[in-house]
């Protein structure tokens, strides 16, 4: 026997003692491990008290586990001789790629009194940038005939189950289980010298459902010796007990038998679901039903679509000359979408039950009826088969950027969370809740290899993990609950409470709840029961990760995932002197990413007493705003809720613009934007500010936007941008053209019209009468007003006097692009026609100005430059 073997043993509740009479009765570790599940072993006590406290320390806390067993051990038992060799071949125990013992990255784990204490998981947290290189060959499948019925069913190749990104030594584990269950025979496990045989099919036989593999494999896995007529397990070669099969009826099933089935019920169950889920997916595709597309960061899509076809419809295009808004038909074809829901409603059951059947058989020491032993002692390959298969179709339902579109999927949602939350709880599995998942980034080449096989290379790379992807939707959750709560009055406290204070307290909220939920839409509930089981399960899983990976796994993970942060929390984004544009590129992305969506307090404060408690608020719709108060209207909460959900996460940011939103905290109603202008158009880097009020009906009609950056309703910026602060776009119907779309169209579309639409590179088409008139002289001098403005009110005036709430947003932004601004401020000078600044630009439509104003001076464009150089320098002091 071997240490490693006894540690096993300690593991599952085993005393030293007990586990040492264990193997050596018994020289298999799974036959020893369930003759003391049956109780042989109670008998036996503890050598001495310092083995009772060892196995008593928490599993974190023991002295690290050797990775690869001795030679010396590995001569213990001839038998165990071939699966020692394969964990030399690997160089490691199963159990190191879930980096529980051992070390890491250079640091051996280790604690108790006088040691260094140090993360012991730090060595699974590696960069998402990783990128591998992986030889897969696709075989022509093997068919196997099913006597029963006849049937001709394909079995699963090699290549087929080695296939995916592998993690430390999976590969020797998945080619040996693969191996050993594919031979012909194994012998019979009481040395009577006969041979049971077995056959390839009874294992990896891909059947029309897996309820068919489960049921055959089931009647075929126990098999009884000719000779000596004694039981045993198919799948691992050893004998089933007479006391074991006692209380199989209300207990135990055969398919729990040894972990050798577990890996193999895994491994083909997950290769059915993922054929079943990329069948799905094509069927999809075929049909033209789009699914919700998820955005990076930086406000591209992720699967490389354009920006058009996410915001304008699959084949159209914004139109560049008219400015006008969102280019979407007013009258909507909906022929044959209710067809389309109920065939997806129809695949995500069957995706879900499959998942279900096959979530039966993960590790899980909380099943009904306690842990069996498959769960005790989990199979080097289960973890290997959920990154490779599992993950994957983890990843593109978490990917999903629409979170009433997951709420109406929601049976196949459950599902996925259920898992998730099985595999938290699960010390052998739970670390890849943190890990990147792996994805295919190309593949370089194919290679017909003697007609039998192809050799594809295929480049994996690293993408967020599983619970870093269920933050981006515990984020939406969040957004949304606020969204259903409706709109919360601020209602004044006493600083202590008698007992019957607080449960007088308690009753109303109760009631009031209550209410709220008797008067609640059906559609609304079921968002909002949707948005809470996620967030359960978000508590769920970290409290589980907790419990089987310590407070140090967790707080890491915690760092990386992503937040909505206070703009206070990220004033450390600084560039060094000297840094390259690459990285100042990107600490800008990652800075806009994290504030570009926040709540917060937009009311006026008050002072002294005032009979009227409602707020009012910094904006321009404070009347309107007021005027609701206290209402509850279930249709118009349930659209901000999902409203929200998508703007937490998707409001685009990059280095070129950005868009910044600033919500109440207890009006989400009543809402501020930011769009930083464009790269390559007349109002780069300028900052422009809206406020945007969602009315009574909205999102049966557009909400209410007004443009703030006038210069004190001077300035007209754009054809599209009035000086009254009105903004001309079809979308909100103020312009003749296709217009909102009740239940369809969004705020975010609104703001990226405005975005890419209105601050474009010539604005002066913009205007009707001027369509035609690009690249004249007349559109020159438009765009050249147009950056004398942005530089004094977009840039200089919001800089001197940055508006709230958004003073560190401005101030960071052109203290990260300070020298960027410094020399576009140059190009923009030398570019410059010398003309006074007109506050409407339409008197360049034709008429002649003098180069100089009124008192025979420069237009001032030279100096309002040289002022705000010297602000963007004194930034970074």
């Amino acid at each position: 026997m071997s240490e490693v073997e006894v540690q096993q043993l300690v593991e599952m509740g085993a005393t030293h003692a007990q586990a040492r009479a264990a193997l050596k009765q018994y020289k298999d570790v799974m036959q020893a491990a369930e003759r003391f599940f049956e109780g042989k072993f109670d008998h036996i006590k503890d050598e001495d008290v310092e083995m009772s406290s060892s196995r008593a320390s928490p599993a974190r806390d023991k002295v690290p586990r050797p990775a690869t067993p001795s030679d010396d051990e590995d001569m213990d038992d001839a038998e165990d001789q071939d699966e020692d060799e394969d964990d030399d071949d690997d160089g490691g125990d199963y159990v190191d790629y879930d980096s529980d013992f051992g070390e890491m990255n250079g640091i051996t784990a280790t604690s108790g009194a006088g040691n260094v204490d140090v993360d012991p998981y730090s060595g699974i947290f590696f960069s998402k940038d990783r990128k591998e290189e992986v030889i897969e060959i696709d075989e022509i499948p093997e068919t196997i005939v099913i006597h029963e019925t006849n049937e001709s069913v394909p079995l699963v190749t090699q290549g087929q189950w080695m296939k995916g990104c592998p993690e430390g030594g999976e590969q020797s584990f998945l080619f040996s289980l693969y191996s050993q269950l594919s031979t012909d025979a194994t012998p019979c496990p009481h040395d009577c010298g006969a041979s049971i045989s077995r056959n390839k099919g009874d294992f990896f036989a891909l059947h029309a459902n897996f309820t068919t593999y489960i049921d055959r494999l089931r009647s075929r896995v126990t098999k009884i010796c000719p000779r000596c007529h004694s039981k045993m397990c198919l799948a691992c070669g050893e004998p089933v007990s007479i006391d074991h099969e006692k209380h199989a009826a209300s207990r135990e099933d055969p398919l729990f038998h040894c972990s050798n089935l577990q890996g193999v019920i895994l491994g083909v169950g997950l290769i059915m679901l993922d054929q079943l889920y990329s069948q799905q997916v094509l069927d999809s595709d075929d049909l033209g039903v789009r699914t919700a597309k998820k955005r990076k960061p930086d406000g591209s899509n992720v699967d490389g679509d354009d920006e058009d076809s996410m915001y304008y419809g699959p084949g159209k295009k914004a139109k560049s000359s008219s400015g006008i808004g969102y280019d979407g038909d007013a009258t909507e074809d909906n022929t044959g979408q209710l067809k389309a829901l109920a065939n997806q409603r129809s695949k995500d059951e069957k995706i879900s039950k499959l998942m279900s059947s096959i979530r039966v058989y993960l590790p899980n020491l909380n099943r009904e009826g306690g842990g069996r032993t498959s769960d005790y002692l989990v199979h080097p390959t289960a973890l290997a088969h959920l990154r490779r298969r599992f993950n994957h179709i983890c990843s593109s339902l978490l990917r999903n950027d629409s979170l009433a579109d997951m709420s109406d999927r929601s049976v196949l949602y459950f599902e996925l969370l259920e898992w998730l939350e099985t595999v938290s709880n699960h010390e052998a599995l739970a670390s890849m809740m943190a890990m990147p998942i792996m994805v295919v980034a190309s593949v370089k080449s194919v290679v017909a290899k003697n007609n039998q096989a192809r050799e594809r290379t295929i480049v994996y790379e690293g993408s967020s993990g599983p619970r870093e992807l269920l933050e981006g939707i515990a984020i939406q959750a969040r957004a949304a609950l606020k969204g259903l709560e409706g709109n919360k009055v601020v209602e004044p406290t006493p600083e202590e409470l008698t007992e019957e204070q607080k449960r007088m307290t308690v009753d109303a909220k109760e009631k009031a709840e209550e209410e709220i939920t008797s008067i609640t839409s059906d559609e609304n509930m079921k968002l909002l029961r949707f948005c809470r089981r996620i967030l359960a399960t978000v508590s769920a899983i970290d409290r589980s990760l907790r419990d089987t990976k310590g407070d140090a796994f967790v707080e890491r993970l915690h760092a990386s995932l992503p937040n909505i942060s206070s703009s206070a929390d990220v004033t450390q984004y600084r560039v060094e002197a000297g840094a390259s544009q690459d990285a100042i590129e990107h600490a800008y992305s990652e800075w806009a990413t994290r504030v570009r969506f926040e709540y917060c307090d937009l009311t006026v404060p008050t002072a002294g007493q005032d009979d009227d408690v409602t707020p009012h608020y910094k904006f321009f719709y404070d009347n309107e705003a007021r005027m609701l108060a206290n209402s509850d209207i279930p249709k118009r909460s349930l659209a901000i809720a999902k409203e929200l959900a998508i703007l937490t996460t998707n409001l685009p940011v990059s280095w070129g613009s950005s868009i910044f939103l600033r919500v109440d905290e207890t009006r989400v109603d009543v809402i501020k934007a930011l769009i930083t202008g464009p790269e390559g158009t007349p109002y780069h880097n300028g900052c422009y500010l809206f406020d945007i009020f969602l009315g009574p009906s909205y999102n049966q009609s557009p909400p209410n936007v007004k443009y703030m950056t006038t210069n004190g309703g001077k300035y007209r910026f754009n054809p599209n941008l009035y000086a009254d602060g009105k903004v001309c776009l079809s979308l909100l119907g103020t312009w003749q053209g296709p217009g909102w779309v009740s239940g369809k169209s969004t705020l975010l579309q609104v703001l990226i019209s405005i975005q890419s639409m209105i601050l474009c590179d010539e604005p002066y088409l913009n205007e009707p009468g001027w369509a035609t008139g690009s690249g004249t002289p007349a559109s020159q001098a438009y765009s050249a007003n147009v950056r004398r403005m942005v530089v004094r009110t977009a840039m200089l005036g919001n800089l001197k006097n940055p508006p709230e709430p958004f003073a560190e947003v401005i101030q960071t932004h052109f203290r990260l692009k300070a020298n960027s601004i410094i020399a576009q401020l140059d190009e923009w000078l030398s570019k410059d026609d010398g003309k006074s600044t007109a506050p409407d630009g339409a008197a360049y439509s034709g008429v002649t100005i003098n180069k100089a104003d009124s008192s025979g001076s420069s237009n001032g464009f030279a100096k309002d430059i040289e002022e705000l150089k010297g602000l963007l320098k004194s930034l970074g002091d």
